[in-house]
């Protein structure tokens, strides 16, 4: 771990930071340069402390979780990733890592995203980033782990993950799931992540597995369905979706029509928030 190359690197990613690349508000005038120290640990999801020690060459070498959260925090280029990993004292994480490093281009989208839900999704519909208001609409992703946090890990082998779509919409729902797994596996081959899911789904549903035999292929890029929320209601969404440029993460933005009762639900979604109406289920 060299700790003044790591001091020095997150200094100047923060201080090359605005507010408002990050979604939060310019507030008051600002004596100093980019972010401050306990912004940036908000949004990494760590203490102040640890991360104003990080800066001053004192703190601990931060575990391979934490780096992720500081390189999500600070939106850094997959090039800038590595080299964060690596004067931390950690080997560059892989391209395949369980926990993919999010676009910064589509999460600088999503800072800009408060009065409507939006998520960021990997190519096997892990949600990697999700606004206030997609967990109040969809439920908190952020609990699931291991093959849970694949959403068509969940709608196979977890009764609870379809109670959010109306009973006639759940076949049309998992043949899609199915059909965009496999251009995710036509992608990357028997052998990635995506091969390692197909497997776990034969052996776990016999559903997906008729459903596979079937090789529907599909990348959905828009669709219109409805939710079921678990005290609004049915609200109808629009869904339209923004791919990188190597398709392996999606921004999903929901929207309703104008002067329409899902319209009126979804702000009153965005007042009162996930407290209210968080989901009585979980994966």
């Amino acid at each position: 771990m060299d700790r003044a190359a790591l001091a020095e690197f997150l200094r100047s990613r923060r201080e090359a930071l605005q507010p408002e690349d990050v979604g939060l508000p310019a507030g008051a005038r600002r004596r100093t340069r980019g972010l401050r120290r306990e912004e940036v640990a908000s949004l990494a999801v760590m203490s102040t402390d640890y991360y104003t020690r990080l800066e001053q060459q004192r703190g601990p070498q931060p575990s391979e979780q934490m780096l992720s959260s500081l390189a999500r925090a600070l939106r850094l280029t997959n090039d800038e990733r590595a080299y964060l990993y690596r004067v931390a004292g950690h080997s560059a994480p892989e391209s395949r890592s369980a926990d993919p490093h999010v676009a910064p281009a589509l999460l600088r989208v999503l800072d800009r995203l408060s009065d409507t839900p939006a998520l960021i999704l990997s190519d096997l519909g892990e949600t990697l980033v999700q606004n206030a208001m997609a967990a109040a609409l969809l439920g908190d992703a952020s609990g699931h782990t291991g093959p849970a946090r694949s959403e068509v890990y969940r709608w196979f082998t977890d009764p609870s993950a379809r109670l959010r779509y109306p009973e006639a919409d759940r076949d049309r729902q998992s043949r899609a799931q199915v059909a965009n797994l496999r251009a995710s596996y036509g992608r990357h081959g028997a052998r990635s992540r995506a091969g390692e899911l197909v497997r776990l789904l034969q052996r776990a549903s016999a559903e997906f597995a008729e459903l596979w035999e079937r090789q529907e292929v599909a990348q959905r890029f828009q669709d219109h369905k409805t939710l079921i929320h678990p005290e609004l209601g049915e609200i109808e969404v629009d869904c339209q979706v923004l791919f990188t440029e190597d398709q392996s993460q999606a921004l999903l933005v929901l929207t309703a029509p104008p002067r329409t009762e899902a319209e009126e639900k979804l702000r009153l979604l965005s007042v009162l928030g996930l407290d209210r109406f968080a989901p009585a289920e979980r994966g």
